[in-house]
């Protein structure tokens, strides 16, 4: 990651605390505490594949890379907290609220796809770019049941390790019996599609020269 990359995320990162602790002045409340709590988790799958710059043998990624693809979902996660627009408090104007949310979902968003962008990279490296692309839709089309798991199921993403069977078990339901679920599955084509979309409009606008060197 070059230095006004990691700038510029910082900075980022600095604006919705900002914006979050004016939210906290105008309402004389911290009821929004929490998006701290998600940018934290959002921040963490972009920690996870900096690592993978030092790994050079596959084998050795694979506990990386599987607690990558645990945590990567709480980074589009923070686009659902837009949900609490409507949980207004009068002494803040609604635009704060929606300034503040959109902070927060567009950083956690810009932090997940810089490190699927890195995993990509170290993927192209180690495979080719077929698999690399593979990899990335195929985690994309996973963060959508992902996120529904955390927004409406209210799982965590070390609920893995902590409650694994339980875990297991309610997503071995959904997957058993998909004609029973099919709002659960109309929401993670939903998401997964959005966030594909969203990925390739962002990849596309990276000047992959760059980037690429300053991966290696």
């Amino acid at each position: 990651m070059s230095k006004r990359t990691l700038l510029l995320n910082l900075l980022a990162c600095l604006w919705c605390c900002i914006v979050l602790n004016w939210r906290f002045q105008l309402a004389g409340n911290q009821y929004y505490a929490f998006m701290l709590w998600n940018l934290f988790l959002a921040g963490i799958p972009l920690g996870l594949s900096l690592g993978l710059r030092w790994i050079e043998r596959p084998i050795l990624a694979l506990p990386v890379l599987a607690v990558w693809l645990l945590f990567f979902p709480n980074a589009p996660y923070v686009l659902t907290d837009l949900m609490h627009l409507n949980e207004h408090n009068r002494n803040v104007p609604k635009w704060v609220d929606l300034l503040m949310l959109l902070s927060f979902a567009f950083v956690s968003l810009w932090l997940g796809f810089q490190s699927l962008h890195i995993v990509q990279h170290w993927f192209a490296r180690k495979f080719s770019h077929a698999t690399a692309w593979c990899v990335t839709l195929g985690s994309l089309g996973l963060s959508g049941f992902g996120i529904y798991l955390g927004r409406f199921d209210r799982w965590n993403s070390w609920d893995l390790l902590h409650r694994p069977v339980s875990l297991l078990s309610r997503i071995a339901s959904y997957v058993l019996h998909p004609m029973a679920y099919t709002h659960i599955w109309g929401f993670t084509l939903g998401f997964g599609t959005l966030l594909i979309f969203a990925y390739l409009f962002w990849f596309s606008s990276v000047p992959t020269t760059a980037d690429t060197r300053k991966l290696d």
